[in-house]
């Protein structure tokens, strides 16, 4: 081949070369070029936007929770507290596979399964970015140490000091102060976001809900600088939150202690109001609970415990329980006949142990079968006779029995600051035809007339109606506060007082409560022996299950909770109320033989002194001074 063919053309190739160079350099100029707009754009144009961007990321605003309000009775016993403790929080967005740390975590502490899927649970629930979630409380030292030592492994998670509320009397005020429990997603969309920022729990039962808003206070913030990973290294900025309101209440630890004595365990309830004031002294519902159980979560066991046993423990049966009042109101009932021009003061029925209405075989029994004779307003009280109810109470008629029980409170919310409060049921004509379509007989007139039938009340109805026969109809809501931040309570809506015709069928009526106990045929004259004070009571006893027709009650024959609720009410002393109560024991049967000394021994408790004498009238209350507590 010719030599030609092998030799270059060295000048094509540095053409070719300078070609490409040039091409390069105008490349590497544009891009320099675009390199440089760019920076300026991010650095000039943009740079007020990405200074924050970056500011964001450096400076955070944490929320600071209030120390929620402490809560005391009326001698200042504290009742509800805040008390350090530390607790294993998880913040999703900081943690690169949440679940995965969780497992972890489950594994340095040993825990099971069953933990496993509760901090699952609550990681899951709905919460706020960037917030962290307590999944584990009350850690104890050897949990801290383990979670330290490991925290490398656990980007998100951290060990944080909290203050959790305390009940340090336990299951003596369950049922009146109630507890918080951690916030649920239904209550995240109905409380103020801003305001319950870094807050886990909310009141769920009693005063801590009903006072809520008081207790919580107000959320603080600061301006807290972080490392990259999250850790704060300095705080910039703090505005200090607004601790909640301390509450005061009218509860008084000793008469609470005092009237669970004397109910000695048996499922019922107890309940004692101050007539002339309103104050609620005591609330006592068995079988109670632990209300710390629910502050930072209760087990699925425990709870299935509580909520499925036959005795209820759960339920507040002063506030909620309904019963029929029977005898009980049989004093209101005089009231309203005396007013309404039904009967007089010297009105006499005759008793043949049974009543019958005009042209009906039906007998409606008296419970004392073979009649007292005749009675008068006096002896139907004292010896609580049906009969002459019954015939009272069909001159009455169920438009006017009505309209007289609903004035003492039956059928309403009677209390000024009671969440949970139970209306009851106050039958009436117009009630009877929605309920059931159809019209009221007579004979349910009757039954009315003696507390039974449709009638159904909460002991603490029955307690503010005698308070209301104390108090000769002055209308004072019952309340358990007595103070909110240093600020009495105020009845925005206050109850009109009974008025009568006569002031003195008041008396006519009180006078008969006082035969009940001090009478010579009085039902419940037992508890009133030995008494430094005038007592004036009424026993009652409310059906279970009906008796038929001609039958006789026999206890042997039916099961233990089958059988008659005993009830009694009282105010003492009888010239001076300072106490009205109201008892309710469960299957108990007897109102004068097993309700009615729980009475005593409650008016004792708050009547008399150590030496057993009566002790001078109380000096107006005042709020006791209490100590700050937060736990700050």
């Amino acid at each position: 081949m010719p030599d030609s063919l092998y030799l270059q053309d060295h000048q094509r190739d540095a053409r070719l070369v300078r070609r490409r160079m040039l091409a390069g350099a105008v490349a590497i100029g544009l891009l320099t070029l675009m390199l440089i707009g760019r920076m300026y754009y991010l650095q000039v144009i943009q740079y007020e936007h990405h200074s924050t961007l970056s500011e964001s990321n450096r400076v955070h605003v944490q929320p600071i929770p209030p120390n929620r309000g402490l809560i005391y009775d009326r001698n200042g016993v504290i009742l509800a507290e805040n008390r350090p403790s530390f607790s294993l929080t998880v913040t999703r967005e900081r943690a690169k596979d949440w679940q995965a740390e969780l497992d972890r975590v489950v594994e340095i502490l040993g825990l099971g399964e069953s933990e496993r899927a509760l901090f699952e649970k609550r990681v899951r629930q709905g919460r706020r970015p960037f917030e962290p979630v307590p999944i584990m409380f009350e850690l104890s030292e050897e949990q801290i140490a383990r979670i330290a030592v490991n925290q490398f492994q656990l980007p998100g998670v951290e060990v944080t000091a909290q203050l959790v509320r305390h009940y340090p009397q336990q299951e003596h005020f369950a049922h009146s102060v109630g507890y918080v429990g951690r916030i649920n997603e239904q209550e995240l969309k109905r409380l103020d976001p801003i305001n319950y920022s870094g807050t886990h729990h909310v009141g769920k039962t009693g005063l801590e809900r009903f006072y809520e808003d008081d207790l919580h206070g107000t959320v603080g913030y600061e301006e807290v600088e972080t490392n990259a990973r999250g850790r704060v290294l300095r705080v910039l900025k703090r505005t200090p939150p607004v601790p909640g309101k301390d509450l005061v209440l009218t509860l008084d630890s000793r008469l609470q202690a005092a009237a669970e004595a004397a109910l000695g365990g048996r499922r019922g309830a107890v309940v004692a109001i101050e007539p002339t004031t309103g104050e609620i002294l005591a609330v006592v519902s068995q079988p109670s609970f632990d209300p710390n159980l629910f502050v930072t979560g209760i087990s699925f066991r425990k709870y299935a415990e509580l909520s499925e046993s036959i005795d209820r423990p759960l339920y507040n049966r002063v506030m909620r329980g309904l019963y029929p009042p029977g005898s009980t109101i049989k004093p209101m009932v005089v009231v309203a006949g005396l007013d309404a021009k039904a009967i007089t003061p010297q009105t006499k029925v005759f008793d043949p142990g049974y009543y019958q209405l005009p042209n009906v075989s039906h007998k409606y029994r008296n419970w004392n079968r073979y009649g007292d004779g005749w009675v008068d307003l006096d002896l139907a009280i004292a010896r609580s006779n049906d009969t002459y109810f019954y015939d009272l109470a069909h001159k009455l008629g169920i438009d006017q029995l009505h309209d007289y029980m609903t004035r003492f409170g039956f059928g309403t919310r009677v209390a000024l600051d009671v969440f949970e409060e139970t209306a009851g049921l106050m039958p009436s004509r117009e009630w009877k035809q929605r309920r059931y379509r159809q019209v009221w007989y007579p004979g349910e007139t009757l039954i009315l007339g003696i507390g039974q039938g449709y009638m159904q009340a909460t002991p603490l109805q029955l307690a503010q109606a005698t308070a209301l026969m104390a108090t000769r109809g002055k209308w004072i809501r019952p309340h358990l506060a007595k103070s909110v931040g240093g600020v009495p309570p105020v009845d925005t809506n206050p109850v009109p007082d009974i008025e009568l015709r006569d002031p003195r069928f008041w008396d006519h009526a009180r006078e008969g409560m006082e035969s009940v106990v001090h009478g010579p045929r009085g039902t419940a004259r037992r508890i009133g022996m030995g008494s430094p004070y005038r007592i004036a009571g009424k026993s009652g006893t409310a059906q279970v299950v009906a008796i038929k027709q001609g039958e006789k009650y026999d206890s042997e024959k039916l099961e233990e909770r089958h059988r008659d609720h005993a009830l009694f009410v009282a105010y003492a002393p009888a010239d001076d109320p300072r106490i009205a109560v109201a008892v309710m024991v469960e299957n108990g049967e007897s109102g004068s033989g097993v309700a009615g000394p729980v009475a005593r021994q409650v008016m004792d408790a708050w009547l008399l002194d150590e030496q057993g004498q009566l002790k001078p009238k109380f000096a107006p209350p005042q709020a006791p001074k209490v100590v700050n507590n937060r736990g700050n």
